[in-house]
C-alpha cells in the first residue's frame, strides 16, 4: 500500500490531507469545549445545530463550487480554500455568542465543502493506474480512521499543558501547513469541457452523470446503506454506553475506537481483495453485512445489551463500512472522463453527505423514543432495502467498454472518423457525445 508514496506529488498530497485531518479533529475537540463555555448543559444543542449545518453546507455547497472549479487553477484554489479554514479557526477563540459559532461553522464547511472533492478528483489525475489509485484509496480511507483514534487523544494531551483555546491554534497550523504542502507540487489540469451551457449545467453535471449511470445510481443506494449503519454508531454509542450499560466516558471512546479499528482492518486488506474481486461484489456484500449485523444485533438487545457484544458488533461495522464505502473512489474514476471528475466527486460528495443528513436525526430521534434495539432494527432494514435497491439499479455485468451507436451525429464528425463508424465500442462515460446509457447494457 505505502508505494505509492514513492509519488512526490502524491507524498506531499497526502501528507496534507493528514495534517489537515489532524488540525480538524483538534477543532471537533474544541468546538465541543467553546460550546459547553458558551451554553453550559444546552452544549448538546449547540453542537447539533452545528452538524446540521456541516450536513446542509456539504450537500448544497460542493456541486456549486465545483462548477467554478474547473475554470481555477487546481493548485490555487486548494491553498485558498485552507487559507479560509485558517482563518476561521483564527477567529473561533474569540467568540462569545452561539450564533458567532453557527456562521464561522458554515463558512468553515463550506471552505472544506469546496476542497475535499477538488482534492479527490485530483487524485486519479496523479495516480492513473488503477492498483496504485486504489492504493491510495485505502490510505486515505486509513488516515481517515487514525485522525478519528489519535486527534482525541492528541487532543488531551495537549489539554494537560494548555487552554482548549491552543487546540485552535492546532488547528490553525495544520490548515497552514496542509495549504504549504500543495504549494510545493505541481498538479495536472484537467482538459477544459468542449462546451458548457452555463451556471446550472455546470453545478447540476456531476448530479447527471450519476442518475444516467447505472452503477452509480447503485452507489447512491448504497451511500444510505453506509449511512444508516453509521449513523447507529455515531449517534447511539455514548447513549447505550453510559446510559443502558453505565459505563464510564472512557468506554465510550473504546467503543469508538472498536469501529475505528475494523475500519482500518478492512482498510488495510482491501486492495489484495479488490484484485481479485469486483467492485460491485464487495460493496454490495459489505453493504449486506452492516444491514445483518445491526438486526442481530437488535435481536439480542432485546434481552439486554451486553459490553462484549457492543465491542464485537462494532468492530465488524467498522469492516463492512470501510468495505463498502473504500471503491467508491474507483467507480467514480471510471464512470467520468476527466474533465467531469471534480463535476462528479463533487456530486457523490453532496449526495452522500445527504443521506447522513438523513439518517442522523433518524437515529437520534428513534434511539430516543423506541429503544436500541428498535433503532438498530430499522436501520438494519433500511440498510438492507438499500442494498436491495443497488442489486437492482447496478447490474452484475458491468464492463467498461461498450457497444453503440451514434444517430446523432454527422458521420463526418471527428468522433465518428476516429471510431470508424457509427457502431464503435469504447470506455463508456456520459459526457456530451453519450447523454444517455445504451439500452439493455449495464453501467
Amino acid at each position: 500500500m505505502l508505494s505509492v508514496l514513492a509519488d512526490r506529488t502524491y507524498r506531499h498530497l497526502f501528507a496534507a490531507q493528514v495534517i489537515a485531518l489532524v488540525g480538524t479533529g483538534l477543532l471537533t475537540v474544541a468546538l465541543g469545549l467553546l460550546a459547553y463555555r458558551l451554553a453550559g448543559a444546552d452544549a448538546g444543542a449547540v453542537l447539533g445545530t452545528a452538524l446540521a449545518i456541516k450536513m446542509v453546507a456539504y450537500v448544497l455547497v460542493a456541486p456549486v463550487a465545483q462548477a467554478f472549479v474547473g475554470r481555477l487553477p487546481r493548485r490555487a484554489f486548494l491553498v485558498a480554500t485552507d487559507l479560509v479554514r485558517a482563518c476561521v479557526a483564527l477567529m473561533l477563540p474569540f467568540i462569545d455568542q452561539a450564533w458567532q459559532v453557527y456562521v464561522l461553522v458554515a463558512v468553515l464547511q463550506s471552505a472544506s465543502a469546496a476542497f475535499t472533492p477538488a482534492f479527490q478528483a485530483t487524485i486519479p489525475d496523479i495516480l492513473p493506474d488503477e492498483r496504485d489509485y486504489t492504493r491510495a484509496l485505502s490510505l486515505s480511507r486509513l488516515a481517515y480512521d487514525l485522525e478519528n483514534l489519535l486527534s482525541p487523544a492528541l487532543a488531551a494531551l495537549l489539554l494537560t499543558a494548555i487552554d482548549f483555546h491552543g487546540l485552535f491554534a492546532g488547528t490553525v497550523v495544520g490548515f497552514l501547513c496542509s495549504a504549504a504542502l500543495v504549494l510545493t507540487t505541481t498538479l495536472p489540469t484537467p482538459k477544459a469541457p468542449v462546451r458548457r451551457t452555463g451556471i446550472y449545467d455546470r453545478t447540476t453535471r456531476g448530479l447527471r452523470i450519476c442518475l444516467a449511470t447505472p452503477r452509480l445510481r447503485g452507489l447512491l443506494a448504497l451511500n444510505l446503506a453506509a449511512a444508516a449503519a453509521g449513523a447507529m454508531v455515531i449517534v447511539n454509542t455514548v447513549v447505550i454506553v453510559q446510559a443502558v450499560l453505565n459505563r464510564p466516558q472512557d468506554d465510550v471512546a473504546l467503543a469508538l475506537g472498536l469501529f475505528g479499528g475494523g475500519s482500518m482492518v478492512a482498510a488495510l486488506i482491501l486492495p489484495r481483495v479488490l484484485d481479485r474481486l469486483s467492485d460491485r461484489t464487495v460493496m454490495i456484500v459489505s453493504s449486506a453485512l452492516l444491514g445483518v449485523v445491526l438486526l442481530g444485533f437488535a435481536g439480542g438487545s432485546r434481552h439486554g445489551v451486553g459490553w462484549v457484544a457492543l465491542l464485537g458488533t462494532w468492530l465488524v461495522l467498522g469492516i463492512g463500512y470501510s468495505a463498502a464505502q473504500t471503491p467508491t473512489g474507483r467507480l467514480l474514476r471510471r464512470s467520468a472522463s476527466p474533465e467531469d471528475r471534480p463535476a462528479l466527486f463533487a456530486a457523490q460528495f453532496a449526495l452522500s453527505h445527504a443521506a447522513w443528513l438523513a439518517t442522523y436525526p433518524l437515529a437520534g430521534w428513534l434511539g430516543a423514543t423506541v429503544g436500541m434495539a428498535t433503532t438498530s432494527a430499522v436501520l438494519g432494514c433500511i440498510t438492507l432495502a438499500a442494498v436491495a435497491a443497488a442489486l437492482l439499479l447496478w447490474p452484475s455485468d458491468d464492463p467498461e467498454t461498450v457497444e453503440h451507436a451514434h444517430s446523432d451525429l454527422d458521420a463526418s464528425h471527428p468522433h465518428l472518423v476516429a471510431a470508424r463508424g457509427r457502431r464503435h465500442a469504447h470506455a463508456f462515460v456520459i459526457d456530451d457525445l453519450h447523454h444517455h446509457w445504451p439500452s439493455g447494457r449495464p453501467g
